[in-house]
């Protein structure tokens, strides 16, 4: 009979051994908790001896739940019994938070939380928190993949919007109309990337847009930005960046919406008066900036804002992150094509600026999640963690858009110059000024030609670093700073991209720069024997990703379809060259997509080229076929613009 009976409880899991068994409190009173019925049923009893020192609680131990969406959060209703006593949620998650799985009842016996409950109420005990004087325990709505996971597990009833619960699939996304103010048309993915953003929004939920390079990012921002100004009282939003982005953020948002009023705040002498920015709809600015004047900034409640390269924020720890997590607005957004580059902090700490409290505490999700999955691989917890912030982050990589994308996109990335290069380029720019509208005074336009290009030839030198023409300059360049973040944003995504330059010198300076960084490259110029090599390796190696390629050498018989990206470093008067050179890239055969940046120089005469190319030239690929031709059509009046 006894030996029936020791079965018996094996069965129910309890681990005996000749009769006895000890386990700790909390999954000795779990089990008999679970089996209360079976032990009554197969004729057991359960008590204890009479102690002088603690009477436990050994009756039934209740949880019920109903979750139900409210405006801004979900409500939890709770009936959590311990045999008559009723006790409530609150009380139970001090307990758990504190990590005490004892307390007292009303009738002075010990009640022990089943460790059942802590496995399969965990997160929920430790992610919910209590609203107003009442403290009602509440969920915020991010945390809409632990409501449907305690529904799956029939361990609530859930009252949830069909919308919000189509969320996780993206399918309940309705399709919102594009502000009419909005000037250009956006591609089939960036329209659903910006009803994402706008659903988003109606939900009161942050989102991190993660697409590849190039795919628009910015244009679906703005696109969002601008539907908020439609709506009237949105406020100003707050756009955090890189220095070197700010630029192209200005004039992306002149393009596309030019009715956004576009505060930039940069700059040493900066007006850190922040009343001032009720008057904008958006202010700009840096990382740097953001780390400095933080005490100033937090004053302000943003209506959005938006971290751009966000991957900055990624270590918890450092200053710009305990920044930005200070800053106030009513919704959070970040822009990044690399959300994840070596831990999976980095996700904490983007996830946590842009949904507070979605994955925890850092210790919590550092035992929950970052050590199981880095140190074990553990599946089920990288499942789990990839539930949870799906519905939060939309990636699309560019082969999957690849249909929605036209043959080539050329992009121009503009730059700006240091202090130091700037000051070099303009003393350059005032002697040749000077000297070659005199000479054109004096002995005519065609007699001045030689000048004239050794002028433009300087200035397009210093444009890109002063250093091509003065070795002892020891400052920096802000087109070089610019290449440098574009390289490492392309590597980082696993792009393979060849960078052009018409001046062997430039690749020379940006050679240095991969070394220094020990980053692996292909180079080719025109005194290259090993072409065949080069090109071979490039091809052929997938961790070599950068091919330096000087425009005159990589005319001719070059096939180098393993690029997507193709950096023009130094765009001339031949846009026949110019495209000659991104043809190396898309060639036939060429199963991807290719992206061109032109790297230009604002103010200086890289910029005043593209605008005679646009505007007073017209001209056609045919047109130019050389220097020469270029430089017989210019009048007095253009170079005067081109030395302005």
């Amino acid at each position: 009979m006894e030996k029936k009976s020791a079965q018996t409880l094996i069965k129910l899991g309890l681990p005996l051994r000749g009769f006895r068994c000890a386990i700790d409190k909390a999954q000795a009173f779990s089990w008999i908790n679970e089996n209360r019925v079976n032990l009554l049923n197969f004729g057991f009893e359960v008590s204890q001896p009479e102690n002088r020192d603690k009477k436990y609680f050994v009756g039934k131990a209740v949880i019920e739940l109903e979750v139900k969406e409210s405006i801004d959060w979900f409500d939890i209703h709770a009936k959590i019994r311990f045999g008559e006593f009723e006790i409530p949620f609150k009380e139970l998650r001090k307990l758990i938070i504190r990590k005490k799985v004892e307390f007292k009842l009303p009738n002075g016996e010990i009640a022990i939380i089943p460790e059942a409950w802590l496995i399969k109420y965990g997160d929920l005990f430790a992610l919910s928190e209590t609203q107003g004087d009442r403290e009602r325990p509440v969920l915020k709505k991010h945390h809409i993949n632990l409501v449907t996971e305690l529904e799956d597990g029939k361990l609530a009833k859930v009252h949830m919007s069909d919308r919000l619960r189509n969320l996780q699939s993206f399918t309940g996304i309705k399709d919102y109309p594009v502000p009419l103010a909005f000037k250009g048309e956006l591609r089939p993915y960036q329209k659903a990337g910006y009803n994402w953003l706008r659903f988003l929004n109606e939900f009161h939920l942050g989102g991190c847009l993660a697409d590849d390079m190039g795919l628009g990012k910015t244009v679906q921002t703005l696109a969002l930005l601008q539907s908020e100004k439609d709506k009237g009282n949105a406020g100003t939003s707050l756009l955090v960046m890189p220095t070197s982005l700010i630029y192209n953020w200005e004039m992306e948002a002149a393009k596309f919406t030019p009715e956004l009023r576009i505060l930039t705040y940069t700059g040493t002498m900066r007006n850190k008066d922040v009343t001032r920015f009720g008057k904008y709809d958006v202010v700009l600015t840096s990382y740097g900036i953001t780390r400095l004047d933080i005490d100033e900034l937090q004053k302000f409640l943003f209506h959005y804002v938006i971290l751009d390269e966000s991957q900055v924020i990624k270590n918890p720890t450092a200053n710009i992150a305990k920044a930005v997590m200070q800053l106030r607005s009513r919704y959070k957004l970040t822009l990044t094509g690399t959300p994840l580059e070596n831990t999976t902090l980095d996700l904490w700490s983007q996830m946590t600026f842009i949904n507070p409290g979605l994955l925890g505490s850092q210790p919590f999700f550092k035992t929950e999640y970052q050590a199981p999955i880095e140190k074990k691989a553990d599946e089920v917890k990288t499942k789990k963690l990839n539930a949870i912030i799906r519905p939060f982050m939309l990636r699309r990589l560019k082969s999957q858009v690849a249909k929605d994308l036209p043959e080539k996109v050329e992009n121009i990335y503009y730059t700006k110059m240091s202090p130091e290069q700037e000051e070099k380029y303009e003393e350059v720019k005032s002697y040749y000024r000077h000297k070659i509208l005199d000479l054109i005074d004096k002995e005519g336009i065609n007699n001045s030609r030689m000048t004239i290009l050794e002028g433009l030839t300087k200035l397009r030198q210093i444009s890109n670093h002063p250093k091509m023409i003065d070795s002892h300059y020891t400052g920096t360049s802000g087109k070089l700073d610019d290449i440098s973040h574009m390289i490492e944003s392309a590597m980082l995504e696993g792009h393979k991209l060849l960078v052009f330059s018409q001046f062997v010198k430039h690749l020379e300076i940006v050679k240095d720069l991969l070394k220094s960084r020990k980053v692996p490259f292909a180079y080719l110029d025109g005194s290259s024997m090993d072409r065949k090599e080069q090109v071979e390796k490039f091809n052929k190696d997938p961790d070599l990703k950068v091919f330096l390629i000087s425009i005159k050498a990589g005319g001719l018989g070059l096939n180098l379809t393993e690029a997507d990206y193709v950096f023009i470093l130094d765009p001339w008067w031949n846009p026949a060259v110019e495209a000659q050179a991104a043809d190396r890239a898309h060639r036939i055969g060429q199963k991807k997509k290719v992206f061109t940046y032109k790297f230009i120089t604002k103010n200086t005469v890289e910029e005043k080229i593209l605008t005679l190319q646009k505007h007073k030239l017209k001209l056609s690929e045919n047109l130019i076929q050389n220097e020469e031709n270029v430089m017989k059509s210019l009048t007095r009046e253009d170079i005067e613009m081109l030395l302005g």
